[in-house]
């Protein structure tokens, strides 16, 4: 239940609203707008009566909300969320790179590709440190050690840090060294999980279940919002449908139906959404010119020999050449990509 509060309703009025849901056994969640201040009723609200909030001071009107998952609707929050990291600012007209191997393999590779994608204009370096891989014999990644190395070279280069988190009692030890925790495709309803990085009140980019509906994804997110950590990024990366020409299939009109359901930023996986480098540049102009608020792509210096996903990984030089003609498609769309100016003798 949403109750919409009057043009310049009063902290007096506002605060007794507030007192009544508390009250009442409820949590409130407040988004304040331009012009009005929004008030979420968080909890069963089937009980309760929508007119008798309405004689409440400074109350204009109640609205039941309908769908599911009540935090990260729209009719909650109208105003899109975006969220600031350290000067970087995820949901606004910017659009925000996150680019880096699959895994991290050595200190020289991904301080290499940290160097260099973040000279090609990228802010925030992905990288995998703990994989979850189909095979039991595929390559695991390197623990706590590629964490180190991740924050290593994100410090070195001015980034931040993205990687997957995949178990509760992982949580603490990949905060030490992420800034982003990222839920990958085969979490997304890993609830325990959920529960974990919800309480942890770190940024989660929540990757959107292989096989999910839009409205299971925007589920997970309210496990997550529903212990008032409210940075949550959402990510298409791809859907498993009967094509199999592509590692998966780029749902590229999932980007406005959440932008329009949700006021989560909503990230784009060109890489692992099909599986083939030659794809990547124009799936990733493609989100852009959708309405997506970013991308994360993998980038590695020598694809040929990656221990994972080598297949989807950009050169260097190909993803510099991809970050300068998504920043057209970006103009295109009154949004903007800042590329860092080009070095003169």
């Amino acid at each position: 239940m949403v109750i919409v509060m009057r043009q310049g309703a009063t902290k007096r009025e506002v605060g007794a609203v507030l007192a009544h849901i508390e009250e009442l056994g409820y949590r409130a969640h407040i988004s304040q707008g331009v012009e009005r201040t929004i008030i979420g009723v968080i909890g069963d609200e089937r009980p309760l009566d929508p007119t008798a909030w309405e004689i409440l001071e400074g109350v204009e009107n109640v609205v039941r909300i309908l769908k599911p998952y009540k935090l990260a609707s729209r009719e909650f929050h109208p105003d899109n969320t975006v969220i600031t990291l350290n000067g970087v600012s995820i949901g606004g007209d910017e659009i925000v790179v996150m680019a880096g191997p699959c895994s991290v393999e050595s200190r020289e590779q991904i301080m290499d590709i940290a160097q260099a994608v973040r000279a090609a204009g990228a802010t925030m370096l992905r990288g995998g440190a703990f994989k979850p891989r189909t095979s039991p014999y595929a390559f695991q990644g390197m623990g706590e050690a590629g964490l180190k190395l991740l924050r290593e070279a994100a410090d070195a280069t001015g980034m931040l840090v993205v990687t997957e988190v995949m178990a509760p009692a992982e949580v603490p030890l990949v905060a030490q060294y992420a800034d982003v925790f990222q839920i990958g495709t085969r979490n997304m309803q890993n609830y325990s999980l959920l529960h974990a990085v919800g309480e942890a009140h770190r940024p989660v980019l929540l990757k959107r279940g292989m096989s999910s509906t839009i409205e299971e994804l925007l589920m997970a997110a309210e496990y997550i919002l529903s212990h008032g950590n409210y940075r949550v990024m959402l990510c298409e990366r791809g859907i498993r449908t009967f094509e199999t020409f592509t590692r998966n299939t780029l749902d590229i009109n999932a980007v406005p139906a959440l932008k329009s359901l949700t006021h989560l930023p909503v990230i784009v996986d060109p890489s692992h959404a099909t599986g083939k480098r030659e794809l990547v540049d124009a799936t990733s102009r493609a989100a852009v010119a959708a309405g997506a608020d970013g991308l994360i792509i993998e980038v590695h210096d020598h694809p040929e020999r990656a221990l994972s996903d080598g297949a989807q990984s950009l050169t260097p030089a190909q993803f510099a050449q991809l970050m300068r003609r998504v920043s057209r498609i970006a103009e295109a769309v009154d949004r903007r990509l800042t590329l860092p100016e080009p070095v003169t003798a």
